[in-house]
């Protein structure tokens, strides 16, 4: 279980009376979000961006990639990654930035709880089959799993702005 972090407002990004955002909140964005950007960076070291799924599961986010995408291929030498959340609202809203490390899961019983997460989540059109490590989706080729534990997670709240860091 992962420890509650220690949260903490940057009152230079904030307004006066704003409060840090609470760890309930940010982990409320992080399972119900629907939609990610993960941030790799390339062996050249310019930066790589791609939408993607992913699933907050035991105090990690997942996400899944073909083993020729480019965010794969980044990964193989630079584990260092963002997922970024949130809306394009100015008024409202929470935008929520994890960093971490990418490390690939292969454990067929831990890949099987996440299958399972990510047909729950939205209408069940994620059907991922386990084998060999990996994920099968209607027959493609294998998917990648990778897990990243937060070291950090930034919180931006909107309307009344609120920049908070929640630190593990």
């Amino acid at each position: 279980m992962l420890n509650e972090p220690v949260t903490t407002i940057d009152q230079r990004f904030s307004d006066p009376d704003a409060a840090a955002t609470d760890w309930d909140e940010t982990r409320r964005v992080l399972e119900t979000a629907e939609i990610f950007w993960l941030s790799t960076v390339r062996t050249d070291g310019r930066p790589h961006a791609s939408p993607l799924v992913a699933v907050w599961l035991d105090d990690a986010l997942h996400f899944a990639t073909g083993e020729t995408e480019q965010k794969a291929m980044n990964l193989r030498e630079n584990l260092h990654v963002l997922l970024t959340t949130g809306c394009n609202d100015w008024k409202e809203g929470l935008d929520v930035v994890v960093e971490g490390d990418a490390i690939q899961t292969t454990d067929n019983a831990v890949l099987a709880r996440l299958a399972k997460a990510w047909t729950t989540k939205w209408d069940g059109r994620w059907q991922f089959e386990v084998r060999d490590g990996s994920f099968y989706h209607e027959g493609s080729s294998p998917a990648l799993v990778f897990s990243v534990k937060p070291t950090k997670i930034l919180a931006f709240g909107k309307g009344k702005f609120s920049h908070t860091r929640h630190q593990f």
